[in-house]
């Protein structure tokens, strides 16, 4: 077995960085180049397409189409592994003996495949899949859409089992550290990889309040529509929204709101300067599963954030946010921050706690000591 290679195998194309889970991928894959891992990416393809920047970081990148074939539906697998079950993968991964990444359950087809039978396997958790699914279930108002989430939250819940056959499962907040420790006893808790190497946020007054994420999300979307109806259109104070791809509804409700501004698919060096210029950032989810990595990137170079207790949920980052979960107290704390000045004291203290939890060199000596 190799110390110096790896195959990973990602759920989705990880570049361009831009939305949670292949945050996470992509920053793993270039601090891992940096420690001089020869790294093998196995990549499955649906609705991104192949990417040229990701052959500086990798040995080799192979590429599966994700097949979204309507019997995958009826397997007692979940949709989200079945689609991704391809032979090519198998043999691929059958030419060495080097360690391997599977990133999330989506891509652990082959996790208990007997010809993989004797490699040193890891499973990155980004989820507790079956929970998330449950969630996003609860939101849903088309019946064929609620339908699908709640019996591949059935199926994830019995599949998540495979996991015994992970010599490792790396878990990505607290919470669910202490879930996969206790039933599958091979556990270890790696934050998320991102983007920060150091704190941008600037001191003095921003000019508005900001919520941004992936607008096409549900989760995202739900939370955003909730904070439209309850807390921005209650609010003097202007509200910029930024995020990519949103929908048609949401786009309409937020033109018939005088004091909100959306930023629809901004470029990154766009979406930066938003962060970087907003006085306070909203962070508010109505589901506790995962890790929001855009809380994170909030507190790395934004000023003041407002999170709620579900999108601090397992994080430590509660010393560090303005904490508020109903309606009021959102608006009772923007109307306290509008005018505060960002000072160089909550700076350094965002420093100490972010630096030490949330470090991408202490996350990738963790990975390297299991290799």
């Amino acid at each position: 077995m190799s110390l110096h290679s790896l195959h990973i195998i990602s759920f989705d194309v990880p570049y361009p960085p831009d939305y949670g889970g292949v945050i996470d991928i992509f920053y793993k894959i270039k601090k891992l180049h940096e420690k001089k891992i020869d790294i093998y990416l196995h990549c499955f393809i649906y609705g991104r397409n192949r990417r040229t920047e990701l052959e500086q970081y990798c040995k080799k990148v192979y590429y599966y189409p994700r097949i979204l074939a309507l019997k995958y539906f009826f397997s007692t697998k979940p949709f989200i592994v079945k689609s991704r079950c391809n032979t090519l993968l198998l043999s691929n991964l059958e030419q060495d003996n080097f360690p391997i990444l599977f990133e999330g359950l989506h891509s652990t087809f082959f996790l208990k495949h007997k010809n993989l039978k004797q490699r040193l396997k890891i499973v990155r958790m980004h989820n507790i899949e079956h929970k998330y699914y449950f969630s996003l279930s609860k939101y849903e108002k088309s019946p064929s859409k609620w339908f699908y989430f709640i019996t591949e939250a059935i199926k994830l819940k019995f599949y998540e089992r495979i996991l015994h056959k992970a010599d490792y499962i790396l878990s990505i907040s607290q919470k669910e550290q202490e879930y996969f420790e206790k039933k599958y006893k091979n556990s270890i808790y790696i934050p998320a990889f991102h983007q920060n190497e150091e704190l941008k946020s600037q001191v003095g007054i921003g000019k508005y309040i900001l919520y941004h994420g992936n607008l096409s999300v549900k989760e995202n979307e739900n939370a955003l529509f909730f904070l439209i109806d309850k807390v921005f259109s209650k609010i003097d104070f202007e509200v910029v929204v930024a995020g990519k791809n949103a929908g048609q509804k949401l786009q309409e409700k937020i033109k018939k709101v005088n004091n909100i501004k959306l930023f629809n698919n901004p470029k990154s060096e766009k979406m930066a300067e938003l962060i970087k210029n907003a006085q306070i950032s909203v962070l508010f989810t109505l589901q506790t599963t995962g890790l929001k990595l855009k809380l994170i990137n909030s507190l790395f170079e934004s000023r003041f954030c407002i999170a709620n207790d579900k999108m601090l949920f397992g994080t430590k980052l509660d010393k560090i946010c303005i904490v508020a979960n109903s309606p009021q107290d959102i608006i009772n704390e923007i109307e306290s921050f509008i005018d505060k000045r960002f000072s160089l004291v909550e700076i350094e203290m965002r420093k100490e706690i972010l630096l030490r939890e949330y470090s991408n060199e202490n996350n990738v000596t963790e990975i390297l000591n299991l290799l």
